[in-house]
C-alpha cells in the first residue's frame, strides 16, 4: 500500500499522520475484509483515509465494486477523487464502518471529535451494525479526557448556556475551537460550532448523558454504548 499524503492537489488533508507505519498495517488489514458490492462506512480522521485509500486501490486492482458513505467532507471529497463512488449518509445501510478514535478506556468509552464531525459519525455509527475501530497503543487511557478535550456541537445561540452548564458539570474550562484557516470558531458540517471541555480529572460518566438534554446540543465526541471490534491495539 503505498500512502499519498492528499487525495487531490485541491485537498490538503491530512497534514500529516501519526504512527503511520502502524496505521497502515491495521487499514491493510481492516481493507481486507472488504468483498466484492459491499457498502463501507468511513469515518472521520487518519484511520479512516488511510483505510480509503486502501480500499481505492482494491478497486482500481481487483475491480471490486465497492461503494462508501462517508461522515465528512473532505472523506466525502477524498472519495471521489480516489474514484470511489459515494452515497448519502443516513439513506443506506452499509455492511460494516471504520472509524478512528482520540481515546479509549478500560470500560470501552470512547473520545472522538477532532474532526469535528460529531453529529455525522453518530448517525453512521446508529446506522451500521458491524463497526472496526482502528487505534494504536496510544489511545488507550486509563481515564477519558485525560489527554484531549471533549467536543460539543452547539447551536450558535445557545453557546453561553452550554458553556456555563459544562463547568457546573465538572469540566475545568470550555472555549470554542477556533478556525486555522479561517477568522473565527470552526464551523461543522451541520453549520453549528464546537465547543471544547477540558477536564483535570477526567470526564465523570454522566457528561454526556447531561449535556445532551441542553437545548442547542447536537451531539458530543463521547461514544459509549457502542459495540465495537478494535482492531490494531
Amino acid at each position: 500500500m503505498s500512502y499519498t499524503p492528499h487525495a487531490a492537489p485541491f485537498l490538503a488533508w491530512p497534514a500529516s499522520i501519526a504512527s503511520l507505519e502502524e496505521k497502515t498495517r491495521v487499514a491493510r488489514e481492516i481493507a481486507a475484509r472488504a468483498v466484492d458490492g459491499e457498502i463501507v462506512g468511513i469515518g472521520s480522521g487518519t484511520a479512516a483515509y488511510l483505510v480509503l485509500q486502501r480500499l481505492a486501490e482494491r478497486r482500481r486492482e481487483e475491480g471490486l465494486a465497492l461503494r462508501v458513505v462517508g461522515t465528512s467532507h473532505e472523506i466525502e471529497i477524498a472519495a471521489v477523487q480516489l474514484g470511489v463512488d459515494v452515497l448519502p449518509l443516513g439513506q443506506v445501510t452499509p455492511a460494516w464502518m471504520v472509524d478512528g478514535a482520540d481515546e479509549v478506556d478500560p470500560a470501552g468509552r470512547i473520545l472522538k471529535g477532532r474532526g469535528g464531525a460529531l453529529f455525522r459519525e453518530k448517525l453512521l455509527w446508529s446506522s451500521c451494525e458491524t463497526r472496526l475501530l482502528a487505534i494504536d497503543p496510544s489511545k488507550r487511557v486509563g481515564r477519558l479526557g485525560t489527554k484531549f478535550s471533549v467536543p460539543i456541537e452547539v447551536h450558535p445561540s445557545c453557546v453561553t448556556t452550554v458553556v456555563a452548564r459544562a463547568i457546573e458539570l465538572g469540566a475545568a474550562r470550555a472555549e470554542l475551537r477556533m478556525g486555522n484557516g479561517k477568522d473565527g470558531p470552526v464551523v461543522t458540517e451541520t453549520g453549528f460550532l464546537l465547543l471544547e471541555a477540558s477536564f483535570d480529572d477526567g470526564v465523570p460518566p454522566s457528561f454526556h448523558e447531561q449535556v445532551k438534554l441542553l437545548p442547542g446540543v447536537l451531539e458530543t465526541g463521547l461514544f459509549e454504548g457502542y459495540a465495537v471490534e478494535i482492531v490494531g491495539a
